[in-house]
């Protein structure tokens, strides 16, 4: 879109300078003489210098603008990149975290049904597994806010 907008207005000012040029064509090459300093020219079309002249700068500015936006867009890839490889990264440490964490709450588990199932304590298998439901239960509802967390960085992140 910006590409469009630049050459659109560039296409707009030499249209401009166009009409410009032909409506003044008599006044654009009459001729005048020109004094540089160093040289003399006589018989010059100073219009038609002019307006040759007020074109390069406009060329010169376009395409600068385009090489701003190059470099944007580029620096704009190279953040996109760092981003994604950052989002990589804790993805990684994220899982190690999640297997530690199931890995600790197997241990607590595992200690609470031997507490449980020790001498003086009667608990009923019914118990155990409703303690182990309500776990695996937690444990797919995490896993399920991780991957909604995911899918929103990635579709905000490109």
């Amino acid at each position: 879109m910006r590409m469009g907008l630049r050459l659109g207005v560039l296409l707009l000012f030499l249209i401009l300078l166009g009409v410009l040029a032909v409506l003044n064509r008599n006044f654009l090459t009459y001729p005048h003489t020109l004094y540089l300093g160093f040289a003399t020219y006589r018989n010059m079309p100073m219009g038609l210098l002019l307006l040759l002249l007020m074109l390069i700068p406009m060329l010169v500015f376009y395409f600068w603008a385009g090489l701003t936006r190059l470099r944007a867009e580029a620096d704009t890839a190279r953040l996109l990149r760092d981003m994604e490889s950052l989002r990589a990264s804790l993805d990684a440490q994220e899982g190690s975290r999640f297997a530690q964490l199931q890995s600790y709450l197997d241990g607590r588990l595992n200690t609470i049904e031997q507490q449980a199932l020790g001498p003086g304590h009667s608990a009923s298998q019914a118990e155990l597994s409703a303690l182990r439901q309500r776990v695996d239960s937690l444990q797919d509802d995490l896993g399920l806010q991780l991957a909604q967390m995911d899918d929103y960085l990635k579709r905000r992140l490109g």
